[in-house]
This record gives structure tokens, C-alpha cells and sequence, in this order.
């Protein structure tokens, strides 16, 4: 029987030699990486695509125009991502809280220490720990592991966790696994979102094309 370090790291080497780098997470900057973030929430990627393009295209995306643009108008803008107006309430949460903590300068913010950094994320209204992990680790280079549905589901399937286990313990069993590897853990995580996106489908799942086909000796 393999310990959990050498399952997870055999499973890092299937999917990576599958798919090689995701190169994720897409965005210009650190801000734009955490408003795609708070974005992202209950929506697909390609709908955070048009609504960060539109934020672009006004000249908004930076903290000082959205610290200053009125909400209403804000809603309008990132309507393309969803649920338009929970979404625009929580970017300004963000944003003001961004010039709370130092003055609207996120890399001084992106300094302090991850565990610090993401007790105050977590304070956020809006603000749950798969969106405060993202923002630490894609933003802020900071060695976090994320964890999603896509996360959980394989993990399920191939017999490692139990369905329903908490956001923290699924965590833990990568941090406490693994050196704690900002890039390593960008990778591993982008590379679980891809394939569940392509193979570990919530319905229909495609196993026997899988590259994580076997893994654990699920077989």
C-alpha cells in the first residue's frame, strides 16, 4: 500500500506528463488574477472572459477605478460572468477593503505572510477559502493548495476521500503531503481542473480515456 504523499505525487506525474504545463492562471496582472477569482464564482471560464474584456475595454480594471465607479454601473459591466449583481457588491468588498488594508496597492498587500493574508481574505464578505486560496496562490505566488468540485470529485472517485469531506481536510491532505511549492501547487491544481473539464465529468464521465486511469490501484 503507497502512502498519500506517493499516491498524490504519481497522480501529479500522470496528469502532468498528459497534458503538460496549463500555464494558468490567465490575466495580465495580480489585480486582474483576483477579480477573475471573485468572478469566476459559480460560472464557466469563458463568461469571466467577456466580463474581465469589458473591464478592459472601459479602462476599469485597476482598483482605483473600481474603488470608484459606482456600483450600479459596475453590475452592468461584468454582466457577461453571472449572478452580475452578488458579484459586483463583492468586488467592491474586495476594493475597499484593498485600500482599508494598504491603500489600494495589492502587491504591499500580496506581502504580508500567507496565513495572515488569508485570515483577513476570509474576512471579506463574498470571500470563501476556494476564492482567498486562488487569489493567494495565483495571485500572490503564495504555497496554497486550491480546492474545487473538479478537486473533490477525482479525489472521490479514485477512493482517496470520502465525498462530502470538508474544504480544509482536502486541503490538508496536499499540504500536509506536499512541500509547500507555490508552483508546483499552480500546476497540480490547474491540471485537476483540466481534467475534469475533459474527463472526470459530473455526468458521463470519460474513465477509460483518462490519463488518471488506474491510479491508486482504483482498477
Amino acid at each position: 500500500m503507497f502512502d498519500k504523499k506517493t499516491i498524490l505525487l504519481d497522480l501529479y506525474s500522470r496528469l502532468y506528463k498528459a497534458f503538460s504545463p496549463r500555464h494558468w492562471w490567465p490575466g495580465d496582472s495580480p489585480f486582474e488574477v483576483a477579480v477573475g477569482a471573485i468572478l469566476t464564482q459559480n460560472t464557466a471560464w469563458r463568461n469571466v472572459k467577456k466580463a474581465v474584456s469589458n473591464l478592459k475595454a472601459k479602462g476599469l480594471l485597476s482598483p482605483h477605478a473600481l474603488y470608484h465607479l459606482p456600483v450600479e454601473d459596475l453590475e452592468m459591466v461584468i454582466r457577461p460572468a453571472g449572478y452580475y449583481n452578488i458579484k459586483a457588491t463583492r468586488l467592491k468588498h474586495f476594493v475597499h477593503f484593498l485600500f482599508q488594508e494598504s491603500a489600494g496597492d495589492l502587491a504591499r498587500l500580496l506581502s504580508e505572510d500567507v496565513h495572515t493574508l488569508r485570515t483577513k481574505l476570509l474576512s471579506i464578505n463574498g470571500i470563501g477559502p476556494e476564492t482567498a486560496d486562488s487569489i493567494l496562490l495565483y495571485a500572490g505566488n503564495k504555497p496554497t493548495f486550491v480546492v474545487d468540485a473538479y478537486t473533490v470529485r477525482i479525489l472521490f472517485r479514485h477512493n482517496l476521500i470520502p465525498e462530502e469531506t470538508p474544504y480544509d481536510e482536502v486541503q490538508s491532505l496536499f499540504m500536509d503531503c506536499l512541500e509547500p511549492d507555490a508552483p508546483m501547487f499552480n500546476e497540480y491544481h490547474a491540471l485537476l481542473v483540466h481534467v475534469g473539464n475533459t474527463f472526470c465529468l459530473k455526468t458521463n464521465p470519460k474513465c477509460t480515456e483518462c490519463p488518471a486511469r488506474g491510479w491508486n490501484n482504483d482498477e
